[in-house]
């Protein structure tokens, strides 16, 4: 008998069956797309603290001119190291289930999201795989931004571009045969 967590359990109808659970992978993480954002995020965040220390040398500088500086030093501080952090909390507070029903994706850090998506109305259904078995299942085609923003989980808003999925799980084929062998029993 599979373990059911709470947070999927609370979610459950009475004759709804669990067929899988599962979490993403549960640590910081390096994507394709920080090939581009982490040297991006160090020269945002290099000139943001430069700029701010040029003002705070320069004596005659206006009184504004330091107060400008300090959302551009945080958001350099946020993209080269803090998305991480933001993102791995995100991750830990996600739960995956796929019932005889539906599937079910809980997350929200601040506050708690659940997205339920019926198999009977599944129509479009994806697998990406990386190595060792890891990879992430898409459910719909998302926004024609998902390619950019969803290398970036860690990007607040960012969920409302890559469209539902099971993003970074564990043998992420079986999983997907779960799926699809639930949607043909749903039928």
């Amino acid at each position: 008998m599979t373990l059911v967590p709470d947070e999927i359990a609370h979610e459950l109808s009475s004759l709804e069956r669990v067929l899988w659970t599962g979490q993403p992978q549960q640590r910081i993480v390096f994507r394709g797309t920080d090939f581009f954002m982490v040297p991006f995020s160090v020269l945002w965040c290099g000139f943001a603290i430069f700029w701010e220390w040029s003002v705070l040398q320069a004596p005659k500088a206006p009184g504004f001119f330091p107060l400008f500086g300090i959302p551009f030093v945080a958001i350099g501080l946020y993209i080269v190291i803090g998305r991480f952090f933001v993102e791995e909390k995100q991750r830990s507070k996600t739960f995956y289930a796929v019932t005889n029903e539906r599937i079910l994706i809980i997350s929200g850090v601040l506050a708690r999201r659940v997205k339920s998506l019926a198999l009977r109305t599944l129509s479009d259904l994806s697998l990406s795989e990386i190595s060792g078995g890891k990879g992430t299942i898409s459910f719909g085609g998302g926004s024609p931004f998902a390619n950019f923003f969803g290398g970036m989980p860690g990007w607040p808003g960012s969920e409302a571009y890559t469209g539902p999925r099971f993003d970074l799980i564990s043998d992420a084929r079986s999983v997907f045969e779960v799926i699809r062998k639930a949607q043909g029993e749903s039928k």
